[in-house]
């Protein structure tokens, strides 16, 4: 699976993480940018779709406030970090129960950085950084910001990381109207449309790609929760048919 980026429209990524474990699609890999970066985190390390929504429940962006603001970002990432390192149980990529590859990106060489080893809540840190709302991580030499501005769904890291199915998860959407209210909002606004220009250059490395129908929704402190689950089970649950062909042409060859 590749989960892909979307800022809080990646709760959907529940959704379809509910259905795969009711449903018993096996998953073998995953890679996600910013929230799906998140998500595969906290799956690998052993959440199911129950207490990732319990946590999801009980977020507020006042717990990842740090003031005053950095030169680079309106949050400094320390309590961020403290928070992530926490929820994936400190483990690191070798402890997780199936592999597993944070994308982010190198903001100076402006290259695609895959973290497949090391400390994990450290990789999920530099995929989350949004540019001007978290300020950047300094890395093994890299100054690293979100993964979704240069690979907003990484199929093709499942596919190089050795699957032979590639389940793709896309929460991003453009909106034709938008309310602004904030900084935020110019800055989600923002990317949305960059996002939205990028996946028309790249071709998407995967068998299938699965959009829950997430365009209307814009970050509201997670206020819409359940329902951004409901609609990525929903979408989930269309293309299980589709799954389970592929999975048993697979077996056959």
């Amino acid at each position: 699976m590749a989960l892909g980026s979307g800022g809080e429209k990646g709760l959907a990524h529940i959704g379809v993480l509910k259905a795969f474990e009711e449903e018993g699609v096996p998953i073998d890999f995953m890679a996600g940018s910013s929230i799906g970066a998140l998500a595969a985190a906290l799956y690998g390390v052993g959440h199911d779709w129950r207490s990732m929504t319990a946590l999801a429940r009980a977020f507020s962006r006042r717990l990842i406030l740090d003031w005053p603001p950095s030169k680079t970002g309106m949050i400094s990432g320390r309590k961020a970090a403290a928070i992530i390192k926490a929820i994936t149980r400190q483990k690191r990529f070798e402890d997780t129960r199936i592999p597993l590859a944070v994308v982010a990106t190198d903001l100076i060489s402006g290259e695609r950085v895959v973290f497949t080893k090391g400390e994990l809540y450290k990789a999920v840190r530099a995929s989350i950084s949004i540019p001007g709302i978290f300020q950047p991580l300094k890395m093994n030499g890299r100054l690293l910001v979100d993964g979704g501005v240069i690979d907003r769904v990484p199929s093709s890291v499942v596919r190089e990381m050795g699957a032979d199915i590639v389940i793709a998860v896309d929460v991003s959407g453009f909106a034709e109207k938008a309310v602004i209210r904030s900084f935020f909002d110019v800055i989600m606004r923002s990317i949305d449309i960059m996002q939205q220009q990028l996946v028309k250059l790249q071709e998407m490395s995967a068998d299938i790609v699965i959009k829950p129908n997430v365009v209307d929704k814009q970050a509201k402190v997670y206020n819409d929760l359940d329902q951004l689950i409901k609609m990525g089970e929903e979408s989930a649950r269309r293309r299980l048919r589709d799954i389970r062909r592929l999975i048993d042409a697979w077996k056959e060859r």
